[in-house]
């Protein structure tokens, strides 16, 4: 690698840690070093396990031990023994804690329009495009896509998780009852398959194919978690989802999906998807798709 790269990124983390205040003491000015207040944001509504923010956030034992300490300290987080494993500790933000975490969120998102403030838009544009590219190569580091048993916890989590986006976003709400049934048989290999995306080791996204023997495969339960948005997570599930679509011999990719899901169908014909008239009646959807392979 040439070390003009390794400079500019060295340079680069120089920049950024002084500008978004990370050498601080008192960061946004609450008392608190960065560290401890980045822990505190990353366990969102929690309960989370300890070690899962330690993996998170790349942190060893002993550090997150005493950040998480510094946060009990000021009532705004509390540890506990795990109800699943007693070897392993739970952190849950306190009724405190939420509002700062709150407070948190509405300081950075100052200082950041402050820091972006001098910019003009043709320079704004740059840094946007710049900073999606970084964080997308950067996180990716740590994605992982793997094909697992539909029911297993992470499956059914993610598949939870995406009943209840649509179901908030429908006027009418989503009843799974009333979808064309898709069981874990039909997406358990070879006669299908299920993937779960995972970042820093916790499910981030899903999503499923049938893959019926001589006819076209079908795309379900597409889903990415809002944190990771942004970051390539569909397009690279996508991908696989093809790849095991032609391995099996699969003449086309279909699949149904509704209007109101605006980042998805923008996705599928971005990618050779085109509009094809109903083909299986699925009353949550007002649009089909179909990719000739």
């Amino acid at each position: 690698m040439p070390d003009r790269h390794v400079q500019t990124f060295r340079q680069f983390q120089r920049v950024v840690t002084r500008e978004v205040g990370a050498l601080q003491d008192d960061f946004l000015g609450r008392g608190r070093p960065f560290g401890a207040s980045r822990l505190l944001w990353e366990m969102g509504d929690g309960p989370v396990e300890v070690s899962s923010l330690r993996e998170r956030l790349g942190l060893d034992a002993g550090y997150a031990s005493r950040l998480l300490r510094s946060l009990e300290d000021e009532g705004l987080v509390a540890v506990r023994p795990s109800p699943d494993d007693a070897r392993a500790k739970v952190a849950t933000r306190t009724p405190a804690g939420t509002d700062e975490a709150t407070l948190l969120d509405r300081l950075s998102d100052d200082a950041a329009q402050g820091v972006l403030a001098g910019f003009s838009d043709s320079e704004l544009a740059e840094i946007d495009a710049a900073a999606r590219t970084l964080t997308r190569a950067l996180t990716r580091r740590h994605l992982s896509i793997e094909t697992v048993d539909p029911q297993s916890r992470d499956a059914q989590w993610c598949v939870d998780q995406f009943f209840a986006e649509i179901d908030a976003l429908f006027d009418s709400g989503y009843d799974p009852a009333k979808a064309i049934v898709v069981g874990a048989s039909e997406l358990t290999p070879p006669h299908g398959a299920f993937l779960v995306a995972r970042l820093h080791g916790q499910p981030v996204g899903c999503g499923g194919v049938k893959l019926p023997a001589g006819e076209p495969a079908f795309l379900k339960r597409m889903w990415v978690a809002p944190s990771a948005r942004g970051l390539g997570v569909a397009g690279l599930m996508l991908d696989q989802l093809e790849a095991l679509a032609v391995a099996s011999g699969a003449p086309a990719v279909t699949l149904d999906t509704n209007s109101l899901l605006t980042a998805a169908g923008q996705l599928y014909e971005s990618r050779g998807y085109r509009q094809v008239a109903d083909f299986n009646g699925e009353p949550h959807a007002d649009r089909w798709y179909r990719k000739e392979l």
